[in-house]
């Protein structure tokens, strides 16, 4: 969702300060230069990061005030995430507004980014006292109920190996004017350098399967390469892998290139290929030395995809909008986000009862803090390293001014795509621009990238209708239309705001390819609700079934699945007559496929995995070629002599 724009204008008082209300996502410096300037900034609802405000912070390091944390090695038994127990002392002073915050690397003093001033982000005649954004943060008081009478309190964090040390800070003066008083002992992992995170994907063909992980070794450093084989020998086969980085640079703005920057480490992927169809793969990611030995992750094993047309089980999960939240109750406020853990470990309880997953758009919500990527893909490792997880493009991994999304918002926190054009390696033909198809096994799917643009006559409008016409509706009858945007049907109060009931320029462009091609579901997230439609076609219902669709095509059904994780959104008050069900709560939906005539559709809540919705399909191959006149999806004839 785009989010509200705030006018401040900023005054020079020996720093950068604000004379408006409300803490702003990005760093001053990096936008204004000297004098009295006006510039666009804003609140950022959906990153608490943000409310950190840098910009203002002073150091006035007080030896009444002390911090200490233990264990100072954390992962001595191949660990990459334990926690840490933190204790301190403010012998006067103490008040409910202070807190602590995590940084890493743990030198975060001004000396630390002097060197930065290609990039606009310091001044040396007025430098910033902080440079980077702590990674999480936690009020004193959260754990100690008598802090403030004591002085005395201690907390919990949850760290995870992010390939550099780690050091707490105390602070006074709340978020929006931080005055660190003291710094803590350094923390570290006992192998910094891991290979972590490993998050499979489908390739560019059916039978082959890419897995991306991330590491502290660059190429100069060690080879990276995925150890795989079928369950008789593990270590068969032995693939290279591509090495990516991205450095601050590439980043388009503020914060992701000023405090928000945090080094990405190395993100490898290996291509596993020739797959035989539904069988049981172990693999290992690693790096091999230049004396030849190996550092290596944990086995993992995954399933390959089913064959296209193979008559077999296949469950898919389809969400959008989830976000990254903290198992130590770190950075919370306003209770953003707070389902994503529980969609998250909702997975993981029925992960022997799923195939692939699709999340699609509004990834982790980092909005320009790049250490939220580590952390995000450490909350969902348990589900990537075991199924397919492929991800579409959102406004909040895309959209920048100026660099050529389609909506020209501040969303993406200076990301641009970047972070997770990287992070997840999917099946496209050129990173920037997200669409790509995808085939498992009776399923065919077209994921459209809504942050460009998509209108009739674009390279993406003729990708789409080139996704829907490919597919062999005998070999796979299910096809299936995936966007992070609604482009066809919400009742999303925004929406209805607009007058649209989707993206402006969306249904009325898109809805006869829908309808052309008998494309079975349309599936949406972005807006933090669900919602499920009837067969409809300019928005009118062609068929008074709710759960049970059989026979001839007549039109499409539309789903938006936002409630991955993060706020909900409400519904508009007006009666959308095509809207056949909604529910304002977080959840999922699934796919199942029993065989090549058979469908079921499934909503499920994150908080209990219980059924909310559900309905079937039944088609034979015979209804897939008929067509219905009415409904303009029945091809142009001529009579035979």
């Amino acid at each position: 969702m785009d989010l509200f724009l705030i006018r401040c204008v900023l005054t020079k008082m020996g720093w950068w300060k604000l004379s408006c209300f409300a803490t702003v996502l990005v760093c001053v410096l990096a936008i204004c230069r000297g004098g009295e300037a006006s510039v666009e900034v804003r609140y950022d609802e959906h990153q608490p990061l943000s409310r950190v405000s840098l910009h203002t912070a002073r150091v006035m390091l007080d030896e009444s005030v002390s911090i200490s944390a233990s264990p100072e090695i954390l992962g001595r038994k191949g660990e990459s995430a334990e926690y840490v127990f933190v204790s301190f002392t403010r012998s006067k002073g103490a008040n409910a507004s202070d807190w602590i915050g995590v940084f890493s690397p743990a030198k975060f003093s001004s000396k630390e980014c002097l060197k930065d001033l290609k990039n606009g982000t310091t001044n040396l005649n007025n430098p910033p006292y902080l440079c980077s954004s702590p990674i999480k943060f936690k009020y004193a008081n959260s754990g100690s109920k008598d802090y403030v009478k004591t002085g005395k309190g201690s907390l919990t964090f949850r760290l995870i190996k992010q390939r550099a040390d780690f050091a707490f800070g105390f602070f006074s003066g709340n978020l929006s004017d931080p005055v660190l008083l003291a710094v803590s002992n350094t923390i570290t992992f006992a192998d910094l350098k891991a290979p972590v995170w490993p998050r499979l994907a489908m390739g560019k063909n059916w039978n082959e399967m890419t897995v991306t992980w991330t590491s502290g070794y660059g190429l100069n450093d060690a080879v990276p390469v995925v150890i795989w084989g079928p369950a008789y020998k593990k270590d068969q086969f032995t693939s290279a892998a591509i090495t990516l980085t991205f450095t601050r640079k590439d980043m388009c703005g503020p914060p992701a290139s000023s405090v928000g920057w945090r080094d990405p480490g190395f993100i490898h992927t290996g291509s596993l290929s020739a797959l035989w169809p539904s069988t049981k793969y172990y693999y290992k990611v690693g790096h091999q030395f230049m004396d030849g030995n190996f550092t290596l992750g944990p086995e993992k094993s995954f399933t390959s995809a089913p064959a296209p047309g193979q008559d077999s089980l296949q469950r898919v999960i389809i969400y959008g909008d989830m976000g990254k939240a903290e198992r130590d109750g770190s950075n919370e406020y306003n209770n953003y986000q707070p389902a994503a853990l529980n969609t998250t470990d909702q997975l993981l309880k029925d992960l022997d009862d799923i195939d692939i997953v699709f999340h699609i758009g509004d990834i982790t919500y980092a909005n320009g803090y790049i250490a939220q990527w580590d952390q995000f893909t450490e909350q969902i490792e348990g589900i990537t390293s075991r199924v397919p997880y492929m991800i579409g493009s959102g406004n909040h991994e895309r959209d920048w001014p100026g660099s050529g999304s389609f909506f020209q918002n501040l969303d993406s926190g200076g990301e641009c795509g970047v972070p997770a054009e990287t992070y997840f390696h999917m099946p496209t033909r050129n990173k920037d621009k997200f669409w790509y198809a995808a085939d498992w096994g009776q399923f065919h799917f077209c994921i459209a990238d809504t942050e460009q643009d998509w209108r009739v006559g674009t390279e993406q409008y003729r990708f789409i209708e080139d996704c829907l016409a490919s597919v062999n509706r005998q070999k796979q009858p299910w096809l299936i239309f995936l966007a992070h945007r609604v482009l066809g049907y919400s009742s999303g109060s925004f929406y209805a705001t607009e007058g649209t009931f989707a993206e402006p320029e969306s249904r009325d462009q898109l809805q006869k390819l829908w309808q052309k091609y008998k494309v079975d579901i349309a599936m949406y997230g972005h807006v933090h609700q669900y919602e499920r439609t009837c067969p409809v076609y300019e928005s009118q219902c062609v068929s008074s079934e709710k759960d049970y669709y059989s026979g001839t095509f007549n039109a499409t059904i539309h789903i938006v699945t936002g409630g991955g994780g993060a706020s909900l959104a409400s519904f508009t008050t007006l009666n959308t007559t095509w809207s056949t069900v909604k529910d304002f709560d977080f959840g999922f939906t699934k796919l199942t496929s029993y065989n090549s005539s058979s469908l079921l559709f499934e909503y499920k809540r994150s908080r209990d995995g219980e059924v909310y919705d559900r309905f079937w399909i039944e088609r034979e191959y015979m209804d897939v070629l008929g067509c219905d006149a009415s409904q303009q999806n029945c091809p142009e004839s001529l009579l035979a002599h």
